[in-house]
């Protein structure tokens, strides 16, 4: 598999929470109760999952290789995903303590949640859409095998060494767990 199309499947799990955390804000501005359980969950799977692993990734490997075959960092494709990878970390940081807010006892601190999960998922959506179908394919087209296997290597190390072993597979699990109980639940009511 090409690591283009391992950060591709990635993709599909990342936009997966983003339905579900489009619905948790849905449910947060209607005034109905969220688990706190939950929220902490999605964000533990943005911060690692989303963000240490996948845009680790990317940062780390993908994008010096894309660097060293011409592509600037500081300026087009690079430079937007970078530009919107810490878009991203500061919207997560910002769930983040309306979410210790929320644990406080205040409850229009979901409102603030909701908003910035919102924000988060139109911002990575739109991400997702412009790696998919500009960056990866350029990356493709650039990319001898030498480059993609040593680029292979390097996102398992990722897995093992800053993710962990079989963390992967638990936010898969975590991922059924609460597509069921969030995206079923609107689905059939």
């Amino acid at each position: 598999m090409k690591p283009t199309e391992e950060l591709k499947r990635e993709h599909q799990a990342i936009k997966l929470m983003l339905k579900i955390i489009t619905e948790v804000a849905r449910l947060l501005e209607a005034g109905q109760g969220v688990d706190l359980k939950d929220l902490n969950d999605i964000l533990e799977f943005l911060k690692i999952f989303a963000d240490r692993c996948h845009h680790g990734k990317e940062e780390e490997l993908l994008f010096p290789a894309l660097e060293t075959a011409g592509i600037p960092r500081d300026r087009g494709p690079l430079g937007v995903m970078l530009s919107e990878h810490q878009s991203g970390r500061a919207l997560i940081k910002d769930m983040d303590e309306a979410l210790s807010v929320m644990a406080r006892g205040e409850e229009r601190a979901g409102l603030n949640f909701a908003r910035q999960a919102r924000a988060y998922a139109e911002l990575l959506t739109a991400h997702i859409d412009k790696e998919d179908n500009v960056l990866y394919p350029l990356a493709e087209a650039r990319f001898n095998q030498k480059i993609q296997k040593k680029l292979t290597e390097g996102f398992e190390r990722i897995e093992n060494e800053v993710v962990g072993p079989g963390r992967h597979q638990e936010f898969h699990q975590l991922l059924e767990k609460l597509g069921k109980k969030y995206l079923e639940k609107t689905q059939t009511g």
